[in-house]
């Protein structure tokens, strides 16, 4: 994300409890992830599966696609020619084959826009994203942050970050939305990399290693 430094910086001035947390999880470390139709397939690979299940049942799906003994994600085109058969074969429910498909029509049929993302507002990322069956407002939040690389998106409905939240500032109930939304307001703009610096404190209380989301 451009502008790391400067946006530490204010979040650091913004917010003494977020200050601590950044000065003891060091520097800001997020990938970019290149591949966006690759990252909203493996989305929703990931949907209601333990982390384990989910990277075993993505490996079996990238190497249907793979050439010379390497895996890889398929295009939108490639996955339509898929028969089901072979998707059930590597793990994949009927339900998320059918949300798989779906993006693959809507991307390669221009509904979903992906090259032109990047011009577009977050309100208008997520408007186009969630007419996609199977991507809801945090799948494309997520999408927003670590493939558009936006940096001031805040997704209040996210677990981790509210269970971060709650730890850090001492809270004795699990936040609302407002809170959320109250607590966040000083980070603006740069929200997205308060995020993941609450990914990364939530992480270190649970001893997982470092990784996001959540």
């Amino acid at each position: 994300m451009q502008n790391a430094r400067q946006a530490i910086r204010h979040l650091k001035q913004a917010d003494p409890v977020l200050r601590r947390a950044i000065e003891e999880i060091g520097p800001f470390r997020q990938e970019q992830v290149r591949n966006r139709f690759g990252a909203l397939a493996v989305a929703i690979l990931h949907q209601q599966l333990a982390t384990k299940a989910a990277q075993t049942i993505t490996a079996r799906f990238c190497r249907l696609y793979g050439q010379n003994g390497r895996a890889r994600l398929p295009t939108p085109e490639a996955l339509l020619r898929t028969s089901r058969r072979k998707l059930r074969a590597a793990g994949l429910s009927r339900q998320k084959i059918r949300y798989l498909r779906d993006l693959s029509r809507k991307v390669a049929g221009g509904a979903v826009p992906l090259a032109r993302l990047g011009r577009m507002g977050d309100e208008e990322v997520i408007a186009a994203l969630t007419q996609v069956k199977g991507i809801g407002r945090w799948t494309a939040e997520m999408f927003l942050i670590f493939s558009l690389g936006r940096p001031d998106v805040w997704a209040v409905d996210d677990l981790g970050l509210q269970l971060a939240v709650k730890q850090l500032y001492g809270l004795r109930n699990h936040p609302s939305g407002q809170k959320m939304q109250r607590i966040a307001e000083p980070w603006r703009p740069y929200r997205s990399v308060a995020s993941w610096y609450l990914w990364q404190s939530r992480r270190r209380i649970l001893g997982v290693p470092s990784a996001s989301p959540g």
